[in-house]
This record gives C-alpha cells, structure tokens and sequence, in this order.
C-alpha cells in the first residue's frame, strides 16, 4: 500500500508542475488541494514508517509575549499560565489561571492616547499581540491546538521557528513559516473551544512556536489556557514531495512576504531595465507618485525592478515619510535595514514593533539606520524590540532630535541604566513605558526636562518604588498631560493621586487599574471627579473601595466620559451606575463585572434602557 501512495504523489506531483507552468492559477491551485488531500489520507503509513508514533507536547517555558492583564509578580491572568498542561479547561469564563492580553475590543484604538494607524500596512496582516512558546522536544508539527476557555476567536495566525530556544548551538539562520493563518473573528458563543486549525507541513522539525492575536471583534478578554503542540519525531516521507511542488509567492498577486529579506532584495535590483513604458511616462510626476502610493511596501520593492522611471518614483523619499516594518518582522534584517537607508532621508514615523529579535537585527546596524534616517524622526515605535541597549538608546537621543513620540513597550530586556537617555528628547509627546525596567531616579529625570509630555504609559513598571513622588513631579512639570496610565502601580496613594489631580487637569484619559492603595474613604476619588471635568477614560479596575458617593461624583462633574471600569467593586448599587449612565450620554463602556450589588438581571435592564452603552459583566463557571 505504502509504495502506491508513493507513487501516487509522484504523479500529482508531475501533474501539478506540468499544469503551473501552463495552466490556470486556479488549476494549480485546485492540484495543489488534491495532492494535500492524498497526503492526509495516507498520513499514518508516513507516521509509522519513521519507527516512532504521533508527540504530543505541552509549552514547556513562555519566552517572550507583547503585554498581558496580569501583574509581573504574580501568576493571575499572565502569560505565563500557558506553561504546561490546563488549569481550567473544558470549563467556561473568567478565571485568574489563564493566559490574558492587556486589551479588547476597538475602543483602545480611540483613546487620547491611541498612535495613529500607519499608512501601507499589509492587508494581510491583522496581528496586535503575540506570543511565544517552547517545548520540550522539536517535532514535524502535524497539529496545533489552542485551548481557549472565554471569548474565543482571536487567534490569527500560528508560525514555527527553526530554532531550537535550548539548544547550545543555534542555527546560522533562523527562519519563522506560518503553519496557520486567518482574519479577526468572533466565535458564535463565550464558551470554551479546542481551536485546532488545519496547518501546513514545515521542511524543518520545531518546538519553538508563536501565536498572534487580534482581540479587535471580542466583546471582552479572550483567555487562554494551554497550547499543545502535536507532531513526529522524524519527517513524514510523503512530506518529501510537499515542499517542492510549487512556490505559492509565483502564484499570487499580493502577498505581502519577505520582498525586504536579506536573501533577496529587490532594492538592490539587477541593473536590466526595460524603457518601454508606453505612454505611462508622460503623466505628471505627482500623479504617478499617488498611484505608487498605494502600494504595500513589498510591493513597491518589486515595482522598483520594472524599468527605470518606476524604479525613480519608487525610490523617491516621498513615499518613505512613514514606514511600517512591523508587518515583516520575521525576515528584517540589519541588511534590509543598509538597503532601506537610501530612500529613508526624510523618514518622519517608523514603526519596527517586534523587529530584529534572536539576532536578525543589531544594536549596530539599527544605529547605523538612525544615523542616516533619524533627523526627521518626530515618531518611533520599538515595542518588544529585544536588540535595543544603551548604545541603542544613546543613539535616538543623539540622532532623533525631533522625535515626540517613543513606544519601548515590553522592551523589558532594557536594562534600568539605558533609559535616562531619554530625558534628552525634550520635545517628546508621547512616551510608552509599559512594561520596561526603568527606574524612579531615571523617570524623574526625564519628567523634569520633557516638560511637554502629553501621554505617558507607566503600566507595570515594578521597579519604580515611590509613584506618590513621580505624581507630584508629574503635577508640577507635566500640566499638559491628557493621558496617564498608572496600570498596577502599587505604591500610589491618596496623596499622590490628589497631587496629580490639581496639577494636570486637562487630563482626559487616567488608568488607576489595580491600584490597590487608593482608598475611596479619604475622598480621593471624588476630588479627582471635581478637579478633572475632561475625563472621557477611567480605569479603577478591582478597587473594592469605589462606592456610590464616587459614581455621583463621576456623573456630576465628568459628563464626557467615554469607557469606565469598576470591576470588582462591592459598594457600587444598581441605582448609581444608572444615575452615571443617565449623566453621561457620551458613554459607550462600563465594567462591571465581579461587582457584587450588580447582578445580571440589573445589567439587562440597564441594557435596554441604555442600548448604546456595552454593559460588560464576565462571570465564572
């Protein structure tokens, strides 16, 4: 039996080349589904003939993700959860032993302090958080499965790493394939699900596995509990005859791959050009340059190799005034980088979120770039950047003179001393810190000399010992501030906040979220009410404190407000939270889940009254 399906797959094989070369892209396409067909029907003879069963495997160790809901000294709602085998599945709802990303749903993309979205980002590309997980043993991956136990959906892309993350000696390439990818979606009901996609065969065994999500259509935080990872130990035989058959980048018209890799730039070009442009060159140079403009960055790489008038316009520094590289994180290099510098001279926003890690770029060569490219640079997005160090940072400070805004979220490989460089860019605007290791004595510092901060992200940033201090700075030097995130800061108090409140009163957006030391007795709350009347966020997330004197404070003195989160308040009746609704016809989001006065049935009737208003009430099985 073994032989004839051998033998079979040699004729699709020899059937779909002859048809790809001459047929249809549809044809090939429609071979290409027979010859997967064939294989799963013959994939235990391939199993067993390597002398060794089907692996299936738990995470062993999480080693990098971009942000989650939980503290970083504790287990709750973190990451790292997913280490191992399920705490709560098959069970539904909302539990403090599964994994958590920070965000959900499209209100985060409304904020104040929201960064604009980047022109040319792949269509194809819908990921905003991810994560990444080792196992034991590298495996050929015939499955992988995702145990999703609240709001499932938001899973939109699974890959697999050549590396080995415990091997002493790494490979002089490394190279992520996408097993699984999909669009953003919502799953019909909040229960639990084994999400477990069809995926594609690897050339290479894996235990290093990286799962990206997209929580835009959720109604409230997915939480995960587990991924296993399936697979055997030796490649399958029929798997042989997978790789070759056609490459699927000359069938398609858009797919946004590794046009930037370092394996072949199209930036570089070939020296042969056709001057046959019809009368394509006798439009008005402003008018090709729109047509161009609409162009992926992949895209236009490719458009640069057709001739020399479209290789000019490509190359023109118009096109390059922002640039997202985040979408190709898995193949940008340093040399993508050396080959990207001549067209980056007026480069003004730069986006290289997730780039360059396991050494694809470093310190050096992102150095290099900004010396070229960084005199204009009024925006730089660096979010889970492992590469960055202190040179890194000494280098934007010293060749980004402009620059307002700076993303270092999660980059929390930083060390503490890397950061006071960045009290140099006193021009800053923006400045996200959310998960780094900076300290007190070196956020002071940039807080006394970027006096024109307007949004600033502290969420999570365990190392700083005093935030009564840093909210009394922050009152004094920083009265512009319009969005302050103080997610899981411990240490801040009464005193603190009441500091905070006088002095940046054009606050509109405040997280105080799992702020434990604020107490509503002192009044703190109903101070802040009366001093910020521009509030259109506020987060006092599990603060059991906040009662009904609070939310009539709230409804009386801040009418614009947008999204507010009392969960876990037990002093909080049905009666106040409808007075806020009634006060505030601007709402659109209120928490109130674990609040112990407010039952479903209080939820549903405000529901109905308030149809524009998304009551949000999570509960646990």
């Amino acid at each position: 039996m073994f032989p004839m399906l051998t033998l079979l797959s040699m004729f699709y094989y020899i059937c779909l080349r002859r048809r790809c070369r001459s047929g249809s892209r549809s044809e090939a396409l429609g071979s290409r589904r027979a010859v997967e067909l064939a294989q799963r029907a013959s994939g235990p003879a391939g199993g067993s003939s390597s002398g060794g069963g089907e692996l299936e495997q738990y995470a062993k160790e999480v080693l990098d993700f971009s942000s989650h809901y939980g503290s970083e000294n504790s287990m709750s709602y973190t990451m790292w959860n997913l280490a191992g085998a399920p705490n709560v599945y098959p069970s539904s709802g909302d539990f403090t032993q599964t994994a958590v990303f920070r965000t959900y749903g499209r209100w985060w993309e409304h904020c104040p302090s929201a960064a604009p979205p980047y022109r040319r980002t792949p269509r194809s590309f819908h990921s905003k958080d991810y994560l990444e997980l080792a196992f034991e043993e590298p495996v050929y991956p015939t499955a992988v499965e995702v145990l999703e136990t609240y709001h499932p959906g938001a899973v939109v892309q699974i890959l697999a790493c050549s590396l080995n993350p415990f091997s002493q000696n790494p490979p002089s390439e490394v190279r992520w394939e996408i097993l699984w990818s999909g669009e953003p979606s919502k799953a019909p009901t909040h229960q639990s699900r084994q999400f477990s996609p069809t995926i594609r065969h690897l050339s290479f065994p894996t235990n290093l596995l990286r799962v990206e999500v997209n929580s835009s259509l959720m109604d409230y935080y997915t939480e995960l509990d587990a991924v296993i990872l399936r697979g055997v130990r030796e490649r399958p035989m029929l798997a042989l005859y997978k790789m070759p058959l056609i490459d699927m980048n000359d069938l398609s018209d858009g797919e946004d791959e590794v046009a930037i890799s370092s394996q072949r730039h199209p930036l570089a070009g070939d020296g042969k050009h056709n001057t046959g442009n019809g009368y394509f060159d006798k439009l008005p140079y402003e008018l090709i340059q729109l047509i161009v403009s609409h162009l992926t960055l992949p895209d236009l790489c490719r458009l640069a190799q057709s001739c020399k008038l479209l290789q000019q316009h490509c190359s023109d520094p118009l096109q390059y005034l922002q640039l997202s590289l985040q979408p190709y994180w898995a193949t940008l290099t340093d040399a993508s980088l050396v080959h990207l510098q001549p067209r980056c001279a007026l480069l003004q926003r730069l986006n290289m979120s997730w780039t360059g890690n396991r050494g694809a770029i470093t310190s050096t060569g992102f150095c290099s770039f900004l010396k070229v490219c960084g005199s204009s640079l009024v925006s730089l997005e660096l979010s889970c950047c492992h590469f960055l160090n202190e040179a890194s940072m000494e280098a934007i400070s010293q060749t980004c003179p402009r620059l307002q805004q700076l993303n270092l979220a999660s980059c929390d490989r930083l060390q503490p001393q890397a950061f006071s460089h960045i009290a140099k860019l006193s021009s800053l605007r923006r400045l996200v810190l959310y998960r780094t290791k900076i300290e007190q004595t070196a956020l002071l510092s940039i807080l006394t000399f970027c006096a024109e901060l307007q949004n600033l992200n502290l969420g999570s940033c365990v190392r700083i010992q005093d935030y009564d201090v840093v909210a009394s700075m922050l009152s004094v030097r920083c009265r512009r501030l319009r969005s302050l995130d103080l997610w899981r800061c411990g240490s801040l108090t009464e005193r603190g906040l009441a500091e905070l409140a006088s002095g940046c009163r054009l606050l509109e957006e405040l997280d105080l979220g799992w702020c434990s030391t604020l107490q509503s007795s002192s009044g703190c709350f109903q101070h802040m009410a009366r001093c910020l009347p521009r509030l259109r966020k506020l987060f006092l997330t599990a603060n059991r404190t906040v009662c009904d004197s609070d939310l009539d404070e709230l409804a009386t003195c801040c009418p614009r407000l947008h999204h507010v989160d009392i969960l876990g308040t037990r002093m909080v009746s049905p009666a106040s939270l409808r007075k806020l609704l009634q006060s505030c016809p601007e709402l659109k989001l209120v928490d109130v889940s674990f609040c112990s006065q407010i039952d479903t049935r209080a939820v549903q009737e405000l529901s109905t009254l308030f149809p524009n208003v998304a009551i949000k009430k999570s509960f646990t099985q």
